[in-house]
């Protein structure tokens, strides 16, 4: 029996779900998937069934609920110790923990002009100079800890540090904002994931529309 329980939003837009999914796929970490979707901006009035701030993801443990995407991937990383969803080393651990941080609360241009969008093709988009700025630090970030650590991903073996930016792949390809041949590398490789294949194509697949998301 699977004690662990995901809940998540639509594949298509949810960027908050994928990034705790991917790394339990990716890392092979047991758990059912309850996708409660949404069609309209506002989300589900159904979520409060299950989260105490009426958003996902959430994860179950039992009597245990845990919120927020950095939250639920700290807690499988104290859960499955074996499988170092962290970096091992203690320096790079730190880093690849200011990075998730930093992605975690900043990025608000370019979250609000560029959601995630699985099913859109790619296509130019014009975004305001404070979501190029955050397109900027995306890549820079990228570059420095690929450099840093070798690749392929930013701190050589995937990490929690990928699976908090893995929706902006989806952002910089979809939107064509993406320039630095480091950050289009990486892209490629993290978008040949087969945790990414799955969630991309249940994504296309889905029927649910929500308009504002769709820019």
């Amino acid at each position: 029996m699977v004690d662990l329980t995901l809940y998540i939003g639509n594949k298509n837009y949810s960027s908050w779900s994928f990034r705790p999914w991917i790394a339990m796929r990716h890392f092979d970490i047991p758990f059912d998937e309850e996708l409660v979707p949404f069609d309209f901006a506002a989300g589900n009035p159904a979520f409060a069934a299950f989260s105490p701030t009426n958003r996902v993801p959430v994860l179950k443990h039992g009597d245990l609920t845990v919120w927020e995407s950095l939250a639920i991937l700290e807690y499988l990383a104290d859960q499955y110790p074996e499988k170092q969803l962290w970096p091992a080393r203690p320096d790079m651990r730190a880093q690849a923990r200011s990075v998730s941080a930093e992605m975690l609360g900043g990025f608000s241009a370019m979250r609000s002009e560029c959601p995630m969008n699985m099913r859109r093709e790619p296509g130019v988009l014009e975004i305001s100079d404070a979501a190029r700025r955050d397109v900027a630090r995306v890549e820079q970030i990228w570059r420095e800890c690929i450099e840093a650590h070798g690749g392929p991903y930013l701190f050589g073996d995937f990490s929690i540090a990928d699976a908090m930016y893995a929706p902006v792949v989806n952002r910089l390809e979809i939107y064509m904002l993406a320039g630095d041949p480091v950050a289009l590398d990486y892209m490629k490789t993290m978008k040949s994931l087969p945790a990414w294949r799955e969630w991309e194509l249940a994504g296309r697949q889905e029927p649910w529309i929500v308009e504002e998301d769709e820019v």
